[in-house]
C-alpha cells in the first residue's frame, strides 16, 4: 500500500489528536470533515454561562502541548477552545479541515477496498482509512414530553445556548441537573426573577474552588522547573483514585461517599432541601459532579427545586405529575446528549452492506473502543466503552491516536490494502470488558452510561493506565490483512 488517503470525521479533540499523530509520522493525505463552522467539537457548541471543564487543564490537554498560562485550575470554555485552535494552527491541522460539512453516509466498497464519505452539501471523498471522531457528547437530547410543541415561550438546549435571549427578570425553568446544569444554574439564578430547577435524581458532589490564579501561582507554574509535570502526575493519580472508589463501592467507595456527604451537608444547611437534593444511588454510579456553587444556589429565595416528575409541557410552562403547573417564560433543556447512539444519524455501511446501527442493535461494541468487525480500515475515537468517570478523555484520545497510527503504519509497511479486526478477538474482548463491571458502582443505578437495553456502553471499566497499556502496542495478530 502506498501513501493512504485518510478521512477523519470530526474536528474536536479526537479528530485533532488523530491528525497530529498521523502527520507526525509521515501521513500527509488527511482530510477532516466537520459539521460546524469552526473546530472544537463539544467546546465549540457548549458556550453556556459558566461552561468549564471539570478536569484541571494541565491534565485536560495534550501531553505534548502543555501550557503554563491557564488562567485557573479548570479553564473556562473560551480558553479551552482557544487552546485547541492554537494547537491546530501551530501543528498545521487547521488547513486540513473542511468546515460546514456534516457527513451523511460512509460506505465501504469491498472491490476497491476504499471508503466513500458523502456530506449533506453533496461532496464525496474517497478514503483508504476512515476515522470517526464524532465523540459521545455531540448530539443534544431533549425528552419527548407531551405538549412539547405547544409551549408559547422561548426554549433552547444548553449545548445550543441562545445568547441573544436575555434571561434578566424572566421566569426560567431548567430541566435536568447534570454536569452542564450545575455550571449554568448559578449563573442563571443571578439574573432570573424566578428559577425552577427540575430534578429527576440528585447528584453526588465534590468541591471545586476554581478561582483565578494569583500572580504568585502563575509565576510558580511558569518558572519553577518540573512543577507542571508534578501537578499533572498528581492529578492523574487523584483521578485514578476516583476510579478506584467506583470500582470498589463497598470499601474505598464508602470513604469517598462520606467525604462527598460531609461536603454536601455543609452546602445544604436546610434539612428539607437537603432531603430533596440528596442522591438515592451508590456514589459513582452516575457522573460525580464538581461544584462549590450549585447546591448553595438551590437555597436562594428566587430558586425552587422541583422533584416531581414532569408530566407535560403546556403553552404556559411545565405541569408536574402532582397536577401543579409551573408558568415560565423560558425553558432551558439541560438534558444531556444522545451519548449511546455514537455516530448516528450518520449512516456507516460496512463491507457486507450492514450498517453500524444494524450491528449495534443490541448495544454498541468495539475492540478497545476503536475497531468493529466487518468495517475494514475504520476506527472510532471516543467510541464505545472509552468514556472515563474519573479521568481525562484527552489521555484516552492520545492513546487511541497512537494505536491507529501504528495500525496504518503496519498496513503501509506490509503493502496491504485493508485490515479488519477478527470477530473472535472483538467478541472476547467485549465479554471480558462487560464482565469487569460486575460489583462496581456503575451497575448500581440507571445512567446515561447505559443504552436502552441496560448495557453499559459508554464507560471504560478500569483505569487510565490500564487503557494505555492495552493500546500501547498495535497487535497485528488481532486483525486480518488483505
Amino acid at each position: 500500500m502506498g501513501a493512504p488517503r485518510i478521512v477523519i470525521v470530526g474536528a474536536g479533540f479526537g479528530g485533532i489528536s488523530a491528525a497530529i499523530e498521523l502527520r507526525r509520522h509521515g501521513f500527509d493525505d488527511i482530510t477532516i470533515l466537520e459539521k460546524a463552522a469552526g473546530l472544537g467539537g463539544t467546546w465549540f457548541y457548549n458556550s453556556y454561562p459558566g461552561a468549564a471543564c471539570d478536569v484541571p487543564s494541565h491534565l485536560y490537554s495534550f501531553s505534548y502541548e502543555q501550557r503554563r498560562d491557564w488562567s485557573r485550575l479548570c479553564s473556562p470554555q473560551a480558553e479551552i477552545l482557544r487552546y485547541l485552535r492554537d494547537v491546530a494552527d501551530e501543528r498545521g491541522i487547521t488547513d486540513l479541515i473542511r468546515f460546514s460539512q456534516p457527513v451523511s453516509e460512509c460506505a465501504f466498497d469491498p472491490e476497491s477496498g476504499r471508503w466513500t464519505v458523502r456530506t449533506e452539501p453533496g461532496a464525496a471523498y474517497e478514503a483508504d482509512a476512515l476515522i470517526l471522531a464524532t465523540g459521545q457528547l455531540s448530539r443534544p437530547s431533549v425528552p419527548a414530553l407531551p405538549g412539547l410543541e405547544d409551549f408559547a415561550g422561548h426554549s433552547f438546549h444548553s449545548a445550543r445556548w441562545d445568547h441573544d435571549y436575555d434571561l434578566t427578570g424572566r421566569r426560567v425553568a431548567v430541566v435536568g441537573t447534570g454536569a452542564s446544569a450545575v455550571q449554568f444554574v448559578p449563573e442563571v439564578a443571578r439574573v432570573a426573577a424566578r428559577l425552577s430547577v427540575f430534578q429527576r435524581t440528585g447528584n453526588w458532589f465534590l468541591p471545586r474552588r476554581n478561582r483565578v490564579y494569583s500572580r504568585l501561582v502563575r509565576s510558580a507554574i511558569r518558572y519553577v522547573p518540573g512543577l507542571q509535570r508534578l501537578r499533572r502526575t498528581f492529578l492523574f493519580e487523584y483521578c485514578e483514585s476516583l476510579t478506584l472508589a467506583i470500582r470498589h463501592p463497598r470499601t474505598i467507595g464508602r470513604v469517598a461517599a462520606l467525604r462527598s456527604a460531609a461536603f454536601m451537608r455543609r452546602q445544604l444547611p436546610d434539612p428539607e432541601l437537603r432531603r430533596r437534593a440528596w442522591p438515592d444511588y451508590t456514589f459513582g454510579c452516575k457522573r460525580i459532579l464538581f461544584s462549590s456553587h450549585y447546591l448553595p444556589t438551590l437555597g436562594r429565595p428566587n430558586v425552587d427545586l422541583v422533584t416531581e416528575p414532569i408530566a407535560e409541557v403546556t403553552p404556559a410552562g411545565l405541569r408536574t405529575a402532582d397536577g401543579r403547573e409551573h408558568p415560565v417564560d423560558c425553558i432551558i433543556w439541560g438534558t444531556g446528549f444522545k451519548a449511546t447512539e455514537f455516530v448516528a444519524p450518520m449512516v456507516v455501511r460496512g463491507g457486507a452492506g450492514e450498517t453500524l446501527e444494524d450491528v449495534w442493535r443490541d448495544g454498541a461494541h468495539a475492540h478497545l473502543g476503536m475497531s468493529v468487525p466487518g468495517f475494514p480500515s475504520m476506527f472510532l475515537m471516543y467510541g464505545p466503552n472509552t468514556n472515563t468517570s474519573g479521568g481525562s478523555i484527552i489521555f484516552y484520545l492520545e492513546a487511541q491516536a497512537a494505536y491507529i497510527r501504528q495500525a496504518l503504519e503496519h498496513l503501509r509497511a506490509g503493502g496491504h490494502r485493508v485490515l479488519d479486526i477478527r470477530p473472535d478477538v472483538e467478541a472476547a474482548s467485549d465479554r471480558e470488558l462487560q464482565a469487569r463491571f460486575a460489583g462496581t458502582a456503575w451497575t448500581g443505578c440507571d445512567s446515561w452510561y447505559r443504552d436502552r437495553h441496560g448495557r453499559i456502553v459508554a464507560n471504560w471499566p478500569g483505569y487510565m493506565r490500564e487503557y494505555l497499556e492495552r493500546t500501547r502496542t498495535f497487535a497485528a495478530s488481532d486483525y486480518v490483512f488483505t
